[in-house]
């Protein structure tokens, strides 16, 4: 029976996840703490991995429950750990400091910074799909995490085919609802993928041939029976959901059952 099997947040957007055993639901209908803070330039736009490759530079590790962040330039040894609520303008400081640009941290408790405000839900992705994904690329090229680190995905499932949430959408404008738990979901669609996952997780390198050699792969082996009309181009992994706001407060554990 598919089950919930990691559960993963990202509580600096854009910065390293943390594997948790449970999460609760935001008021927001987000996974609480994930992408709660995240980094703006003096014009409003977002310090990303989509525009800003250094941020592939940092290593991110956090001890939640005190709310602290310990943060790591690769290849140093130094760590610089902060308070993410006392420590703020120290964090920003750093921050502005690597970048070598004045820069604002901002934080949303209530759903966090999603990169589709139309489907502020968690990111759903089978472990057979990561697997699978990782088989179309030369042996021993990529390791499954990095594999995973790349795609960054909320929410794993295992004891499924692969692409098996690629079921779970259907045409635009409509959702496909289902539940993990107590937790009601609502699919949205595929996720459009960034140029993120063609780069080194830790360098930020690019990989020229990534992102072709993916779409053409996943093209070949979509699903039977998927909507395709979601696929205007085949660089999609994983999908995107809405929580109903009835959900808030309701809490994913490791091992929950899809229903």
């Amino acid at each position: 029976m598919a089950k919930l099997s990691k559960i993963l947040i990202f509580p600096v957007k854009s910065l390293d996840s943390i594997a948790l055993n449970q999460v609760q639901i935001s008021s927001g209908g987000a996974l609480i703490g994930d992408r709660e803070f995240a980094i703006f330039d003096k014009n409003g736009k977002y310090i990303n991995a989509k525009r800003n490759p250094k941020i592939h530079l940092i290593r991110a590790n956090y001890e939640l429950g005190d709310r602290l962040v310990h943060l790591q330039i690769q290849d140093h040894q130094d760590i610089f750990t902060f308070h993410l609520d006392q420590d703020r303008t120290s964090l920003t400081n750093w921050l502005s400091k690597f970048f070598n640009q004045p820069l604002e941290l901002r934080q949303n408790v209530n759903n966090g910074f999603p990169d589709d405000p139309e489907a502020w839900g968690a990111t759903i992705i089978s472990e057979s799909s990561l697997e699978t994904v990782q088989s179309w690329y030369a042996s021993s090229q990529f390791s499954i995490e990095q594999i995973r680190r790349r795609f960054r995905t909320n929410l794993e499932i295992s004891d499924t085919e692969a692409f098996w949430e690629d079921h779970l959408f259907a045409k635009s404008g409509e959702t496909v609802p289902f539940q993990i738990g107590d937790v009601q979901f609502l699919g949205t669609n595929p996720c459009q993928r960034c140029p993120v996952p063609t780069r080194d997780p830790f360098t930020g390198e690019v990989d020229s041939e990534f992102q072709k050699i993916f779409s053409k792969q996943r093209e070949e082996t979509l699903p039977i029976n998927v909507e395709r009309s979601r696929f205007n181009h085949f660089y999609r992994l994983a999908l995107n959901t809405r929580i109903p706001l009835t959900e808030a407060g309701k809490v994913l554990k490791l091992g929950d059952l899809y229903k």
